[in-house]
């Protein structure tokens, strides 16, 4: 079994330009801070972002707005994060607003290997807007695509080294759901445990999809 412990210096090379990347947290809770902290210092470019929202300017994947190294964003809402607004009005930013439950659902889809998902979200809105209709039963749903990223980045409360996750109450929001859904998961940690140490009922992500884990002490 390989530890799958590793630094911020040695995860830089899966942060690269033209990536799509996933970052878990709902306004900044449950965000690997550490992980953004090393996109910004490697200042990697035209990134596809997909988040529930865009955080705040000095917190969250708002850096990453604020650092203009976002190209797209998809996300479920950008109101606590001007920034966001200011780049999309002026077209330096494109943005894709999905509902938030139908955001969950498509990440879910690329984490499970199916084909979309069929919702009543949205149906006579500007959501509708390019995408097919389905009528079942008589009643109309959009056909919602998976999304799937290069790089997962997400937060913690504890690891072991085979990469077993537990996430701390509400910071259990999009984290589980993007581990499932990219090639590479990275997982920042407040406290990383030997093998064993961590009861297998109270695993929320399996290791077996985790890539790295950095720990740098928990604080």
């Amino acid at each position: 079994m390989t530890n799958k412990q590793a630094s911020i210096e040695q995860i830089s090379e899966y942060l690269k330009d033209g990536m799509t990347v996933m970052v878990g947290g709902f306004l900044a809770v449950g965000t690997p801070e550490r992980l953004i902290g090393a996109m910004i210092e490697k200042n990697v470019q035209n990134i596809t972002l997909i988040a529930n929202d865009t955080g705040f300017p000095a917190k969250g994947v708002g850096k990453l707005v604020v650092n203009r190294q976002v190209k797209k964003v998809i996300a479920s809402h950008i109101g606590t994060n001007p920034e966001t607004g200011k780049q999309m009005i002026a077209k330096e930013l494109e943005v894709d607003l999905v509902p938030q439950g139908t955001l969950a659902e498509r990440i879910r889809c690329g984490g499970a290997g199916l084909g979309g998902v069929l919702t009543p979200t949205g149906v006579g809105t500007v959501v509708e807007e390019g995408k097919p209709k389905l009528c079942v039963d008589g009643v109309e749903y959009l056909l919602e695509k998976p999304l799937r990223a290069n790089v997962a980045l997400i937060k913690a409360k504890k690891a072991d080294k085979a990469g077993n996750l537990i996430y701390d109450k509400s910071a259990r929001n999009f984290n589980p759901l993007m581990a499932m859904a990219a090639d590479v998961v990275i997982a920042e940690v407040d406290e990383l445990v030997e093998v064993g140490a961590i009861n297998p009922d109270e695993v929320m992500t399996p290791g077996v999809v985790v890539d790295k884990i950095v720990y740098l002490g928990g604080c």
